[in-house]
């Protein structure tokens, strides 16, 4: 907790710092981390794991209706989704990672590479293990580790209020107990169910920024009381209640 509260603290410090222009970060150096540390300036036609890494913790920008591919090249898109990380923090946004946004990145991370905001037993509402779904244990959860900064980007667009997860990864027999569909992402750790302190409507709404190509919310049957996000191979929105 203590380490928690220490990062949020940082945050808001560098936030500040930047509008001042007297930031450390300025001078071209970025602390090192206890999760990934980067140690070059990124920038399109960049390629590697370190971009694949980046493009991880930028996932929750790609602009409205778009889902960012972690693919390890730094084209325009991975540029673009950097520029909108930047802005939402009040960063230099010029769509290059360099210092200051790998420190704004170091601290929104915990150690573990989640988002200080979730963790991996919230994204795993079934066995500690994440196996027995539709893929290997080691996919579904980086694909519950992508999710995550997409839903850092989300809570953070709506102002850092909580959001709670319901249900996330499950192995088939948790599926089959909850009477989830036979082809669910819930089996893939690539989906999420939410509720919280925001309406179902305005979860769902957000979420299309953010990119998450499966919503269902109030009006799909089944989900009136929750908004479901996902990552899919197509988009696939119904949140009648909502204009969806």
């Amino acid at each position: 907790m203590f380490r928690r509260l220490l990062r949020v603290v940082l945050t808001v410090a560098m936030v500040a710092s930047a509008s001042l222009a007297v930031t450390v970060t300025t001078a071209g150096t970025a602390r090192a981390d206890g999760c990934y540390t980067w140690n070059r300036t990124l920038s399109q036609g960049a390629s590697g794991e370190d971009v694949r890494q980046l493009q991880i913790r930028v996932s929750g920008y790609p602009g409205y209706g778009n889902v960012l591919a972690i693919d390890g090249e730094y084209g325009p898109a991975t540029a673009a989704a950097v520029t909108r990380f930047q802005e939402a923090y009040g960063l230099s946004a010029d769509g290059i990672a360099g210092p200051e946004t790998f420190n704004q990145i170091y601290a929104l991370q915990d150690d573990d590479c989640t988002p200080v905001h979730f963790t991996y037993p919230e994204l795993n509402t079934c066995n500690s293990d994440w196996s027995g779904g539709a893929v290997s244990a080691a996919a579904a959860r980086e694909n519950a580790l992508i999710n995550m900064w997409k839903l850092e980007a989300l809570r953070h667009a709506l102002g850092d209020s909580p959001i709670n997860v319901s249900s996330a990864f499950r192995s088939y027999s948790c599926n089959s107990a909850v009477g989830g569909a036979s082809d669910s992402r819930h089996l893939y750790g690539a989906a999420v169910d939410l509720v919280g302190s925001h309406s179902f409507c305005t979860l769902a709404l957000q979420a299309r920024y953010h990119g998450f190509n499966g919503i269902l919310g109030p009006g799909y049957p089944g989900h009136d009381d929750h908004t479901h996000v996902d990552t899919r191979a197509s988009r696939y929105w119904s949140a009648p209640t909502c204009g969806i």
